[in-house]
């Protein structure tokens, strides 16, 4: 029997046995091993939050659905080839591999959807490879230039992994923000110049958005950010990060808030500071970057990163499938605990 993960209601999951599946004409069958939590996206689906009249993905066939309950999801999952469909060769059987699925013990994908896992790269840093993806689809739309000034709002795994991306490029400094405080340790540890605690300062008082543009500006000086990326997924940190950008600086959301309202002031500094806000979404590639860069060439980039930021040493939490829920409960609850959280399933 196999088992699937089910949202079936704001904060309300199941694991349910299934029938393991048999792999039509063109599919292999794989048995998982791993399978990685998105706590950002996930969380917003375990809560509720996600709008529900909304594909899940459009680009990827085993994401097909809306966000109205009961859904399966997640999209990063690692094992090994069982069986192959009647035209696929059997040097399948046995190989590892990666899939965009959501978590469930056994599956059936067509061998084109499959992306093979280097030999040297271990199954828990490979469940990952959407998380790194999305941080180099970052900078790509980022475009960070010699000598900048940057800012990252939230250190969770995603932000981490693109601060550790943005250490590499010379730039003038490169600042981070995050109210935990093992979050901005992890984030000093892979490059940054600053990492601070949005909360604390003179202007605490103003209340924690506030003061966050206010201790950017404390390290950059009024002329503020001239790349600035909200990571943090909570829609409070957008306005702060806007109004630490300086004149004709960008700020790029990585950020998905789902149904939750964003307010923004507009009316102060930001309305003579020219400043360009964009979002950024891993689905699709920059139109500027069509002509040269596909998915498949981003991926390679991908798998390359993800042998130097090795994300697999975030890892906090490995959970069995079945205690599903209470992972989500503590990614729910304790976020200051948990960071990288993987489900293993049996062999």
């Amino acid at each position: 029997m196999g088992q699937s993960l089910y949202f079936t209601g704001p904060r309300d999951v199941a694991v349910r046995q299934r029938e393991c599946p048999d792999p039509e004409a063109g599919e292999v069958r794989v048995r998982t091993e791993y399978s990685a939590v998105s706590p950002g996206t996930e969380l917003l689906v375990y809560r509720g939050d996600a709008p529900t009249e909304m594909t899940t993905d459009e680009t990827l066939d085993t994401l097909s659905g809306s966000f109205e309950f009961p859904l399966q999801y997640g999209y990063a999952v690692v094992g090994r080839v069982t069986e192959t469909g009647p035209d696929v060769d059997s040097e399948w059987v046995g190989q590892r591999v990666f899939a965009f699925n959501p978590h469930e013990s056994h599956f059936c994908a067509p061998v084109s959807d499959l992306l093979a896992v280097p030999e040297d790269c271990s199954s828990e840093a490979a469940a990952f490879l959407p998380t790194v993806e999305t941080a180099v689809n970052f900078l790509h739309d980022g475009a960070p230039l010699l000598g900048e000034r940057v800012a990252v709002f939230g250190q969770g795994l995603v932000g981490l992994l693109t601060t550790g991306l943005l250490a590499n490029y010379p730039l003038d400094s490169l600042v981070t923000l995050d109210c935990y405080e093992s979050r901005r340790a992890r984030s000093a540890e892979l490059g940054a110049d600053a990492t601070l605690d949005p909360r604390k300062g003179e202007c605490a008082s103003a209340g924690e958005d506030a003061c966050a543009s206010e201790r950017i500006r404390e390290q950059f000086g009024d002329e503020g950010t001239d790349l600035t990326y909200e990571l943090s997924g909570q829609p409070g940190a957008l306005d702060s990060a806007i109004a630490a950008t300086g004149y004709d600086g960008r700020v790029v959301i990585g950020s998905w808030y789902g149904t939750k309202p964003v307010e923004l002031d507009l009316g102060g500094r930001f309305h003579r500071s020219r400043v360009r806000v964009e979002s950024s979404q891993v689905s699709t590639i920059d139109p500027e970057l069509r002509g040269r860069w596909s998915k498949d060439r981003r991926l390679d980039v991908a798998w390359d990163e993800l042998a130097d930021l090795s994300p697999e040493r975030f890892v906090t939490h490995e959970f069995d499938i079945e205690e599903a829920e209470r992972a989500y409960r503590l990614l729910d609850e304790h976020p200051e605990d948990a960071l990288g959280v993987l489900f293993r399933y049996e062999s």
